[in-house]
């Protein structure tokens, strides 16, 4: 026997099972799993190009001689307006397949410690005119090793034996 009323059960059965696909449908395609983990990815990527680029400067092209890097912090800020290892190093960061990055931004500082004590930072570049301070900057830094008289560098003490100083580079995309 075969009435009416087990059709409006098999009926609402379907309705009620398209109506809960739908639902989990329009709740998994409107929900993004965005966690805090996977905000830094581009800050990190920038923070190991930094630190890649540092690394390469203080390399020594060939053996026994100096790098890069060590040639720049020696002058200091006496050449060229100071710019010149700001614009070495976003010169080496756009050193890459593809096209150029022309957003790039650096602002470089030196750190050391005076000949009474204290650690002085002086900036070894002019100030960028487009940091505008909201923009997330990360910071790279890299130890550099030096030795003998370092005229670009007030206020330090000469001496014979090798001196550490700090080079700190804020890099940022604009």
């Amino acid at each position: 026997m075969v009435n009416d009323s087990g059709q409006l059960y098999t009926m609402e059965g379907v309705a009620a099972g398209v109506i809960m696909l739908l639902t989990a449908y329009i709740v998994i395609s409107t929900t993004s799993i965005y966690t805090p983990g996977d905000t830094h990815i581009p800050d990190m990527q920038l923070e190991q190009l930094g630190s890649d680029v540092l690394a390469m400067m203080d390399t020594p092209d060939r053996e026994g001689g100096t790098s890069q890097l060590v040639g720049f912090v020696k002058n200091g800020t006496e050449t060229c307006g100071g710019n010149d290892l700001r614009n070495e190093f976003l010169t080496n960061c756009k050193m890459r397949a593809g096209d150029e990055d022309t957003k790039l931004r650096a602002q470089v500082y030196l750190s050391y410690r005076r000949t009474d004590g204290t650690v002085n930072t002086t900036p070894l570049s002019l100030p960028d005119p487009e940091f505008t301070g909201r923009e997330n900057a990360v910071r790279v830094t890299r130890w550099v090793q030096l030795d003998g008289i370092l005229p670009g560098i007030p206020d330090i003490e000469h001496s014979s034996r090798p001196r550490a100083v700090l080079v700190e580079v804020l890099l940022w995309r604009a």
